[in-house]
């Protein structure tokens, strides 16, 4: 427990502006480079839990850089290297003021808010009679503002267009861009045993040309479920076994906790932590299909350290 990284505070050559965020701390390096560093936090609605969880910065960090190669016919990506397990080094472009989500299936907060009588869905209207977990006849997009501190909103199409927060040609790229690596995901996540059940991706520009950022298909921004037990499991109106960040949102909400002003985390206690460390490890070997190394965390401030620098100096 004591080798998890949950904070950063780093000096290297060239560095301009240092930002840190829920779980990603976003170091500026002159004006064309960004060193985002995985951490080992956790956040769960919109709040940053008081532990960290061993090994999660650096499956979160090798499983999106698996996937924006495995992306990157689709559209341009913001990496450029890997130099450490926890880290991505890549260009800086400047982020659109919105995530764009897109949802398979009704669960999570989307079924939370159709369960409480909501039929409309950043301006998408939905049937009666849905199900928890549900498939949608085509994957819906529901985008959010992207707030800097606080909660993410969700927000229209129409919304985002009349209020400038990006573009109509822009927006309407960031759509088909949504689409396509969606449905690369679902088939990767097929070849694996995996339905990609919802997921949400970043973008930004760049001398004019639009670049996907950030993360892409980890367990933080990604729901999976299995696919040989779905149907089954569907039918019969049982929890869906799932890998995603959920299953520490559904802990967190029998504990009483929301992220709701007043509210308090629960403890979090060193086996509690391992075990969400399992789960995370789960996803990496099973949507990559690779076994899971865990890296040497002995001093992880100072391998991260030398390994940045050493591709700085490059």
């Amino acid at each position: 427990m004591n080798n998890t990284l949950v904070t950063t505070n780093f000096n290297f050559p060239g560095q301009t502006h240092v930002y840190h965020g829920k779980v990603r701390d976003v170091y500026s390096i002159g004006e064309n480079l960004l060193v985002m560093i995985a951490t080992d936090r956790i956040s769960a609605f919109d709040v940053i839990l008081p532990q960290g969880i061993p090994y999660k910065g650096q499956v979160l960090n090798q499983i999106a850089a698996k996937f924006l190669t495995a992306t990157s016919d689709i559209i341009d990506n913001w990496k450029l290297a890997t130099p450490d397990p926890m880290v991505t080094v890549g260009l800086r472009c400047e982020p659109f003021k919105v995530e764009m989500v897109i949802r398979g299936y009704l669960t999570g907060s989307a079924w939370r808010e159709y369960k409480a009588g909501c039929r409309s869905l950043c301006g998408i209207a939905l049937p009666d009679g849905m199900r928890e977990n549900e498939k949608f006849p085509i994957p819906i997009i529901t985008p959010t503002t992207k707030a800097d501190e606080g909660h993410d909103e969700n927000i229209s199409k129409e919304e985002i267009i009349a209020q400038g927060l990006v573009g109509k040609e822009d927006y309407e790229s960031l759509e088909k861009y949504t689409q396509a690596l969606f449905r690369r995901g679902t088939e990767i996540a097929k070849q694996k045993g995996l339905i990609l059940v919802d997921t949400k991706y970043e973008f930004g520009k760049k001398d004019g040309k639009i670049y996907l950022i950030d993360e892409i298909h980890t367990p933080d921004s990604s729901r999976y479920f299995y696919e040989a037990t779905y149907q089954v499991l569907f039918d019969s109106g049982e929890e869906q076994k799932q890998l995603s960040k959920e299953f520490v949102r559904k802990w967190l909400m029998e504990n009483g906790f929301q992220g709701k002003e007043g509210q308090k985390a629960p403890e979090m206690t060193p086996a509690y932590c391992e075990s969400v460390s399992d789960r995370y490890i789960e996803l990496y070997e099973s949507i990559t299909g690779e076994k899971f190394v865990k890296s040497d965390i002995r001093d992880v401030s100072e391998r991260i350290r030398n390994n940045v620098e050493t591709y700085l100096k490059k």
